[in-house]
């Protein structure tokens, strides 16, 4: 296990919890966590549930010792856990599919007027059923709503919206428009862009059309959130001048365009007609009011990145920084993609961090890989050491990373040790000939 007293500089030094995080989480292993605990503390007051949902999403790669945090704080420090910090643990928990569990907390939060459930308890669960493909068990979930009286239209959407996040599309049709379902919708449109965009995902993209077409002959409304979704069809669907058609016809209706239509635009316009033509749009936005974000500038910045433009990308992200618009990770990861110098590629890390964007864990797996490709080691450790001083708990995808560079480099018996160290955690690391013949060797 990491040790914790990377969260000191993670979380906020002034609250009380990282102190006694940092004594109890050491870098033995978690069955000595609850008999390692410092002496309780007496004033539940003092916890911020905040912090403690930082904690527990700083071990969302390894459940037992968020697990084991979760009762610790609980038992030997009198915290009274609120629904938000039960949520992060249960999603915790139906990441690595622990469903059980996670149903002991739903009934664990019952006996607590100040931790009840909520919808987005059953969102959650709804979410990690369907992405590990357990249908049955999100309806379930869905009808155990009613012992909670969350048996109501959100409830429904949520579990819609899940099973067709995670391409279970043909079941919620059947869910939706069965002859036995017994749910009267009252939103059709909102349903029907849900398994719009759940066709999408899929990447049917002839399905998708055809959709769109029953909804004009079964008479749904079209709103703004349904254009939206198609022009981002057909732009991803390798067609985007058929995205800018949509675009007109919209303005021929009369349909005012928000920021996310609009974004879709951008990238349409830029992807048809180039990257100049696509900052036509951008000015043509901001000339009717409707203000750039993040997103539109990361369209951009993707745009100039991948037509070799990197100064001129470099120009609107300083541009982003004067008008108050706060770069995220995904504007980074523009850069990082194009970038082929790996001293740049760490300058604009630190820079990343500087500016308090936290990378993601699929940021560092990122750089992992890029550097591991060009045989560069000493790069893949420096991300890696990052990691660790961020407090983030590194996924199956990162060990992976890591290990595949030291075996590119001969380093085969600290790379064993890493794959035991994620194999500790139950996570799976890739089959390696190197790896494995040493073992069968008796190294």
């Amino acid at each position: 296990m990491l040790p914790l007293i990377f969260y000191s500089r993670r979380l906020n030094p002034n609250k009380i919890i990282i102190p006694l995080i940092i004594q109890s989480f050491s870098t033995k292993p978690t069955s000595h966590l609850l008999s390692q605990s410092p002496k309780p503390h007496q004033n539940p007051q003092d916890f911020d549930p905040g912090t403690i949902f930082e904690t527990l999403s700083c071990y969302s790669n390894d459940w037992k010792s968020a697990l084991d945090f979760f009762n610790w704080v609980e038992k030997e420090c009198n915290f009274n856990h609120t629904t938000d910090t039960f949520n992060r643990m249960i999603d915790i928990l139906g990441k690595f599919f622990e469903f059980d569990l996670s149903w002991d907390l739903i009934e664990r939060m019952t006996k607590a007027p100040c931790s009840m459930p909520n919808h987005a308890t059953f969102r959650i669960l709804f979410k990690r059923y369907a992405s590990a493909h357990l249908v049955n068990e999100a309806k379930y979930a869905y009808n155990e709503t009613e012992k909670f009286n969350l048996k109501d239209e959100t409830s429904f959407c949520n579990l819609i919206d899940a099973l067709c996040e995670h391409k279970h599309v043909i079941e919620s049709q059947e869910l939706c428009f069965g002859n036995n379902n017994g749910i009267d919708i009252v939103n059709k449109t909102k349903i029907y862009n849900m398994i719009l965009r759940g066709w999408f995902k899929m990447g049917w993209w002839s399905k998708c059309r055809e959709f769109w077409e029953e909804m004009d002959q079964k008479g749904v409304h079209k709103d703004l959130h349904s254009y939206s979704i198609y022009m981002d069809i057909v732009c991803k669907g390798g067609k985007p001048w058929k995205a800018v058609k949509l675009y007109k016809e919209m303005k021929r209706k009369g349909m005012k365009l928000d920021v996310v239509s609009y974004n879709i635009v951008v990238r349409a316009v830029g992807l048809s007609e180039g990257v100049d033509f696509a900052m036509r749009v951008y000015r043509e936005m901001k000339e009717l009011g409707c203000m750039p974000n993040v997103v539109t500038y990361n369209t951009i910045i993707k745009l100039l990145c991948e037509t070799g433009r990197v100064k001129e990308a470099y120009k609107m992200l300083d541009d982003m920084r004067k008008k108050g618009i706060v770069a995220d990770v995904i504007t980074y990861h523009c850069f990082f993609r194009c970038l082929e110098k790996p001293k740049e590629i760490l300058w604009l890390f630190d820079r990343m961090i500087e500016s308090g964007v936290q990378p993601r864990m699929d940021t560092y797996v990122m750089l992992m890989r890029k550097f591991g490709r060009w045989g560069f080691l000493r790069p893949v450790l420096l991300v890696w050491k990052k990691m660790e001083e961020q407090g983030c708990s590194p996924d199956e995808f990162a060990y992976n990373a890591l290990i595949d560079a030291l075996v590119q480099k001969g380093m085969l018996h600290m790379a064993r040790r890493y794959e035991e160290e994620m194999l500790a955690k139950g996570l799976s690391a890739k089959p390696r000939a190197e790896l494995s013949k040493k073992v069968d060797e008796g190294e």
